[in-house]
């Protein structure tokens, strides 16, 4: 490992601190940058997320995309856990802490809304994070590849009526524009561009195939690291305003997120996956895909009600916790077989 992947923990923190200063500081700067948007997707955002997983995609090889189909033990347990466990988890877990543990302190108007944004993370399984997480865990890139476009496929047909069923309410319009615009801009563009330019270099100069990805590493975790800044700076007000708001909602969203991945990685254990398969798969569980989930609960709920206030909380627990799961995967990589 590197000297970004050995101190990466410590690098987010930083980053974490600079996001929340930076946007405490220089707010007009961070609201400039929010404004920067398309179908409630950040394009800033995008860049960085983009210059993440192109590392990833140039890994891809087409070639063993299409043996994927002779393994799918790894692809059955993301699709259950996604669809089957993570929703429902997060439906109950939103109500046993809104309406009984914490119904003293949250009024119920606001407790409902906090569960509505709760529910529309876990209806929203992760697009483009999961390339981050799978790398950094020496995923298998061709087997992520396909978790996740099944997952997005899905998705196009699933998050209407489970969001319907779980929130009680009816006609759910989906933001296509955010579903549609994200999948182009994490998985299209920078699959494509990691096509080409692995096929250019396989035709000119396959010995430099290795030396590229090691020095895309680097960029990948400036990527992340920048995202985070980012992250945190957009919503260093909301942060420093509503403290005891932020750590209500965020301890449900920690239950949750540690308890499928452990529900997940057990699966995975008991079923004697690889660890590169495992690993990701666990992953695509646990993290969420917050722009269609932010979008959606602002259509719904609008712009500054307590659904889009869970969304939001989502997105800041969402990387220093998935970082810490990426360790615990990394140090129980014996506990896997390294092949099928």
């Amino acid at each position: 490992m590197g000297l970004f992947e050995r101190w990466l923990s410590v690098w987010v923190a930083l980053a974490i601190a600079a996001g929340v200063a930076l946007g405490s500081l220089f707010p007009p700067l961070f609201a400039g940058v929010a404004a920067l948007e398309f179908a409630h997707v950040n394009l800033l955002v995008a860049v960085l997320i983009w210059v993440m997983i192109y590392p990833m995609m140039v890994q891809i090889d087409f070639a063993a995309v299409r043996d994927v189909g002779k393994r799918p033990r790894g692809l059955v347990l993301t699709l259950i856990v996604n669809w089957l466990i993570k929703p429902f988890t997060m439906a109950l877990l939103g109500w046993l802490f809104f309406r009984l543990l914490f119904a003293d302190w949250v009024d119920p108007q606001s407790a409902g809304e906090y569960i509505a944004g709760m529910i529309l993370l876990g209806v929203a399984p992760c697009t483009a994070m999961v390339f981050v997480w799978s790398q950094l865990t020496r995923g298998d890139p061709n087997y992520t590849l396909v978790q996740v476009s099944v997952n997005d496929l899905i998705m196009v047909f699933a998050f209407a009526p489970l969001v319907s069923l779980l929130l009680g309410v009816s006609d759910i319009q989906v933001p296509w524009a955010t579903l549609l615009l994200s999948v182009l801009l994490y998985v299209v563009l920078p699959l494509g561009a990691g096509v080409l330019t692995r096929q250019w270099l396989q035709r000119r100069a396959p010995e430099q195939l290795p030396q590229l990805l090691q020095r895309l590493k680097p960029w990948s975790i400036l990527g992340l690291l920048g995202t985070v800044t980012l992250l945190f700076g957009l919503q260093a007000d909301t942060l420093l305003s509503q403290p005891v708001t932020i750590v209500l909602i965020a301890i449900p969203l920690l239950v949750q997120t540690y308890g499928i991945f452990a529900v997940a990685y057990l699966a995975a254990w008991k079923l004697r996956l690889p660890h590169p398969i495992a690993a990701p798969a666990c992953m695509i569980g646990t993290s969420n895909f917050f722009e269609l989930a932010v979008a959606v609960a602002i259509s719904l709920f609008g712009l500054h009600s307590g659904a889009a206030l869970a969304t939001v909380v989502g997105v800041l627990v969402e990387v220093p916790v998935m970082l810490s799961l990426v360790a615990f995967a990394n140090r129980t990589r014996h506990w896997f077989p390294s092949t099928e």
